[in-house]
């Protein structure tokens, strides 16, 4: 459970306990017997404050919550063991959300930050770079994509986030070695930034020409949930593939939007249906229920049944899927985070986020030394990402990720065929894994997709899927 130069894996049986620990108010106060627990004791004692503050933001009472925060401050830090920065990362996390009960209060202190997007894209580049779990991502996709594309003369693939142009250099390579010879390529790129489609533009037409291969980069400055589909050019003739790493989940914000409104609607139709009902008589309530139920046998009448007042939201995402299953593509791969941070309950998100954060900073903790300012960095950038499943919610929590099976249904549904990932691209994703000669990266198969797991904690879900004919 506890390594002995004191660094807590949370990863293992200490987060099995956490659910049934509670803290009395009462012995909330910075002491200064926190500082001599022992490593795993502060670990254990750290867990125990988070779930513990979590329960109290969650049922608003802040002062109790704020006891707590006080006293994880005492054990926390960025730079310490895993336990320690995890602690940090979520403490700020529950304060963020505590600061949102005071909008003045909280636009105030965030008046200032900017985003800076250069930062994230560079600190996306380390996370590929010293962690291998989007090599994996990309050695899959683009085996998925070669096997299918075999034959093929003309090849089109759609990238939902072209940040990063060494993929599809290595899917150029790949297919420049095509006993038939290479296909004609023409990638599209969808990101929200022109000059980060611009730079991916210059570096693959620049590999395309160097290995002599006919190439077309199409961008597309877009948000996801505002694509415009016909803007993706599909020609006739074209072999369709769609490349989608850790971006499907963003649509989920949009869904829950609308099953709130969908909510609200129902209520309101409700309340409006009652004064009705209380403004009738014995006998004319009669007639009403008579006619509501000659109306809900019949779909045409122009009746309160059939008026926007009643009717639900279609699902963003269901939509979405639908129109990508539209265009037909031999081969659509799909990467997400393998855990189910999308609960309508605080606590649920907490006790979920808590397993697959702890491991993805164990495995930072078994790359990089303490003191790592790529660390450091790449720990903020997933601290934002705790933030987000933490603290917002409706239209801002945008990190929503869920398991493979809840994805496996929505595919389904949209049309969608599972394709098993073949023996050649398990092996390969295995052989990149060996070269970090660390034995935490493990790789399982689960119907014919690859859950990338440290340790035993799943992390993320690479699976493969073409239209159904």
């Amino acid at each position: 459970m506890f390594q002995e130069d004191g660094s807590s894996s949370v990863t293992s049986s200490s987060l099995q306990m956490f659910p049934m620990m509670s803290v009395s108010p009462g012995m909330m106060s910075p002491y200064p017997w926190l500082k001599e627990l022992k490593p795993e004791e502060r670990g254990l004692y750290l867990i125990h404050l988070l779930v513990t503050c979590a329960n109290h933001v969650a049922t608003g009472s802040f002062e109790n919550a704020n006891i707590a925060l006080d006293q994880i401050s005492h054990l926390a830090s960025p730079d310490g063991d895993t336990m320690q920065r995890i602690a940090s990362y979520f403490s700020e996390a529950l304060a963020d959300r505590i600061l949102r009960n005071w909008p003045g209060v909280y636009k105030a202190f965030h008046s200032t930050r900017i985003s800076i997007y250069a930062e994230q894209i560079l600190v996306r580049k380390m996370f590929s770079e010293f962690l291998p779990f989007m090599k994996v991502a990309f050695v899959i996709t683009n085996q998925a994509i070669v096997e299918a594309m075999e034959g093929e003369k003309m090849v089109h693939v759609i990238d939902l986030n072209a940040a990063e142009p060494a993929q599809w250099c290595a899917l150029i390579q790949d297919l420049s070695a095509r006993p038939e010879g290479p296909p004609h390529l023409r990638i599209t790129g969808i990101h929200q930034k022109k000059e980060v489609l611009e730079q991916m533009a210059r570096v693959l037409t620049e590999e395309a020409q160097k290995l002599d291969i006919p190439f077309q980069f199409n961008p597309l400055v877009s948000k996801l949930e505002h694509l415009d589909f016909e803007k993706l050019r599909i020609k006739t003739g074209e072999a369709l593939a769609v490349s989608s790493i850790m971006q499907l989940h963003s649509l989920l914000a949009s869904d829950s939007e609308l099953r709130n409104k969908s909510l609200l609607m129902s209520m309101n139709a409700a309340d409006i249906h009652l004064k009705r009902v209380n403004q009738m008589n014995q006998s004319s309530l009669r007639e009403l229920l008579e006619k509501d139920m000659v109306n809900s046998r019949s779909p045409s009448n122009d009746s309160a049944s059939s008026s926007p007042l009643y009717s639900t939201p279609s699902s963003n995402m269901d939509g979405f899927l639908n129109a990508l299953c539209g265009l037909s593509p031999k081969v659509m791969v799909v990467t997400e985070q393998d855990s189910d941070h999308n609960g309508s309950s605080l606590m649920e998100r907490i006790s979920e986020s808590l397993y697959f954060y702890a491991a993805l900073f164990d495995s930072l903790e078994s790359t990089l030394p303490r003191t790592s300012l790529e660390r450091l960095r790449m720990e903020k950038m997933l601290g934002e990402e705790i933030k987000n499943i933490i603290a917002c919610e409706r239209m801002e929590r945008k990190e929503r990720h869920e398991k493979l099976e809840k994805w496996a249904q929505r595919f389904d549904i949209a049309g969608f065929t599972s394709v098993p990932l073949s023996y050649y691209a398990m092996l390969q994703a295995k052989k990149l894994l060996q070269g970090y000669n660390c034995d935490g990266y493990k790789i399982k198969e689960d119907n014919g997709c690859v859950i990338i797991c440290w340790q035993d904690r799943p992390l993320f879900a690479v699976s493969t899927w073409r239209f159904r004919r």
